[in-house]
């Protein structure tokens, strides 16, 4: 549905205050806390952790993950209110796991940004997909997918787009 109204200005970020994720892995069930900027500056230890958290389950591969992705989850959270902890369906996708998910779950891109390392997939546990679809889209930061009927919401920083 079109809308002639001109779209809402961007959110007021906060851009000193230290940023931490609780975040919760649906598939292995383990879970992280982790501060992973303050003071101006992403911390190296930090990014470590998640890079390995958000590893491909199917394979075990990791590899370094986009920080800015960790700052549009962070700010999507804090437009949203959510301060809980939030559910990962899906991070990082090798190659290979990429094409075989594909090859049996419509909606997988062949090309997918997962295989970037710059791609979740993610929900706040009791908040609707949709607030936090309306919150992510409003940074502008990346791509925002909504899959309302399975309840997750896709967050990415390649280009600009939406589905």
């Amino acid at each position: 549905m079109a809308s002639s109204e001109p779209p809402a200005p961007p959110p007021d970020l906060d851009t000193t205050s230290p940023r931490s994720l609780s975040l919760v892995n649906v598939n292995t069930n383990e879970a992280l806390t982790v501060t992973y900027w303050s003071d101006g500056a992403y911390h190296r230890d930090a990014l470590d952790q998640l890079n390995h958290f958000l590893r491909d389950t199917r394979d075990g591969a990791q590899t370094e993950m986009d920080p800015l992705l960790f700052d549009v989850l962070w700010h999507t959270m804090q437009i949203t209110g959510f301060n809980g902890t939030v559910e990962v369906l899906s991070g990082y996708r090798s190659p290979n796991s990429n094409a075989w998910l594909a090859s049996v779950s419509r909606g997988v891109a062949q090309d997918s940004q997962h295989i970037n390392g710059n791609a979740m997939d993610i929900r706040f546990p009791g908040m609707p997909v949709s607030r936090i679809r309306a919150a992510a889209r409003s940074l502008s930061m990346g791509g925002v997918g909504f899959y309302p009927r399975s309840g997750f919401v896709h967050l990415d920083t390649g280009p600009i787009r939406y589905w």
